[in-house]
């Protein structure tokens, strides 16, 4: 294989505001924090365990400006697009770095709202179990005789 494959995937929660910068010719990009967590069960203590990791999304142009309107503090979204590492002389003068997901796609998957609403309702509900096989009654042959589809 003599290609490369630069490609980041992500679901999470945005840390904060969408921050736009509008340039003079009408570009803009955007910029916010995005959260995924990791959660496990220590084997050794048997307690649940909840790492975040926190990732910097760049938006552009359109996107951007849709980010912007859309999108607040605690949404789930899913972005996909590519690392890029950047470096930058800070104010103290030492060389600074990050590495940001340049977003290529994405999709709005629930407000802060919905998230905290389906929490609170989650609990209330019964455990979901399989339906017990063998409750139906077995089909006839007829049936699929009697069955008018085309296909």
């Amino acid at each position: 294989m003599s290609g490369t494959l630069n490609k980041v995937m992500l679901i999470g929660h945005l840390g904060d505001e969408v921050k736009v910068h509008y340039f003079e010719g009408g570009g803009s990009v955007g910029r916010f924090p995005l959260a995924t967590n990791e959660t496990y069960t220590n084997r050794t203590t048997g307690e649940k365990v909840t790492n975040t990791d926190w990732h910097n999304i760049v938006v552009r142009n359109k996107a951007a400006e849709i980010c912007e309107k859309y999108l607040s503090k605690g949404d789930k979204v899913y972005v996909e697009g590519r690392l890029k590492n950047r470096q930058w002389q800070g104010e103290d003068g030492n060389t600074r770095y990050t590495t940001e997901v340049h977003v290529q796609d994405f999709t709005f998957l629930s407000t802060k709202s919905e998230s905290m609403a389906n929490a609170q309702q989650s609990p209330n509900l019964p455990p979901q179990t399989e339906p017990v096989k063998g409750s139906d009654p077995a089909p006839t042959e007829n049936a699929e005789q009697d069955d008018d589809l085309p296909f």
